[in-house]
């Protein structure tokens, strides 16, 4: 019988949880180890049964620790008062979460929770819902050869490591709690295939431009007003009417936070010139509106529902260019086709309002709508239009 640290042995193949008594418990359990076999062979299995059992156990010992309480003298009460304060501020890993949400998720997008739901999932599935108090670091190497079996890439486990972390870190906070964040310092290979966003080539995007003008409704005014823009789709989806400025010397697009659409930085606060397409698109837009929203389909004042936008209209461009293709693929394109004209980066990041590694940037009020007009005007594909 060979026993680890996780109170897991093995006997013939099938797991056994074993774990010691504390001493000053031993005469309510009349013996000095606790064992209760798991009946399965299953490692990951067994890892999870021995937490939620060794949960438990400490849950029943806590409570018979509270009642010994009644038994004992009143300076003995003083001299172990700050231990059981330490144990009565251990809460579970759903309760931690619960918190996090509270606390963090007031105006944040609703993805924010959904990512968080569904992280906690991973978590309790693969550790079950145990006293943060209970965490270990071999948690973490357990939970990230979980997520690799479910075929996460190395930067979705990343991504997922770091909520865990922050709820663990604010819990600490919160709560007062002296552990260490068992979650912070496990390595994490690299592994999986990150899926990689490919710009779209010029030729598809003037194909794509053309349609646009054909078709002459909603959807394409997306389309063409993000291809000539560089625009996220959330930001696109999320405008109002009144941030689209077309009588302007240089017409333009104001991008910038509603309750309905947050921005994704700071730096995502931007004026755009119109140009090509994207002109165009405004132009319908402003002639068509009978609502403050551009685009009413995808927009309300309860929010933008930019992943309803982007099933329909990577559809379309599936059925037209490729299976490959995605809207964000303009935007990435928007990027190539500034260096195609050697844009200066910063232009480029003013542009397209990519945050930049320069303190200096973050001074001044930046280019103003002649500049960006001059660089934008030379990817223009619509000259025509």
């Amino acid at each position: 019988m060979d026993q680890n640290h996780h109170y897991l042995m093995q006997k013939n193949g099938v797991y056994y949880f074993s774990r010691r008594v504390p001493s000053n418990l031993k005469q309510h359990f009349k013996c000095q180890r606790f064992v209760r076999c798991l009946h399965t062979k299953s490692e990951p299995k067994a890892f999870r049964l021995s937490h939620e059992l060794s949960s438990r156990l400490e849950n029943i010992w806590d409570r018979q620790r509270l009642e010994l309480i009644d038994l004992m003298p009143m300076s003995s009460i003083m001299h172990s008062a700050v231990a059981v304060n330490e144990d009565t501020k251990s809460i579970m890993v759903s309760d931690a979460f619960e918190l996090y949400l509270k606390l963090k998720a007031a105006n944040r997008p609703k993805t924010f929770g959904t990512h968080a739901v569904r992280n906690l999932g991973y978590l309790t599935d693969c550790i079950g819902d145990i006293n943060l108090t209970a965490l270990r670091p071999q948690h973490g190497g357990v939970f990230r050869d979980y997520l690799i079996a479910k075929k996460l890439s190395t930067s979705s486990i990343k991504r997922v490591f770091s909520t865990i972390r922050a709820v663990i870190n604010l819990s600490k906070s919160e709560m007062g709690l002296t552990m260490s964040n068992p979650f912070s310092t496990t390595f994490i290979p690299q592994v999986g295939v990150a899926k990689n966003r490919s710009s779209i080539p010029a030729a598809d995007i003037a194909r794509i431009q053309t349609l646009c003008l054909n078709h002459d409704d909603d959807r394409r005014w997306l389309i063409a007003l993000i291809s000539d823009t560089g625009m996220r789709l959330a930001e696109a989806a999320g405008l109002l009417i009144e941030d689209i400025n077309l009588n302007s010397a240089i017409p333009y697009v104001h991008i910038k936070p509603h309750p309905w659409r947050r921005l994704k930085t700071i730096s995502s606060a931007r004026q755009v010139p119109l140009v090509g397409a994207s002109l165009w698109a405004a132009q319908r837009i402003c002639q068509s509106a009978n609502n403050k929203y551009a685009f009413p389909r995808y927009c309300n004042e309860v929010g933008t529902n930019a992943n309803s936008a982007s099933g329909a209209l990577n559809k379309w461009l599936h059925t037209n260019i490729d299976e490959q293709s995605v809207v964000h693929g303009f935007r990435h394109s928007f990027r190539d086709r500034l260096r195609d004209v050697e844009c200066p980066s910063d232009v480029s990041d003013a542009l397209g309002g990519w945050s930049t590694a320069s303190v200096g940037e973050k001074y001044g009020q930046g280019y103003n709508l002649e500049i960006k007009q001059q660089w934008i005007s030379k990817i223009n594909m619509m000259r025509s239009a």
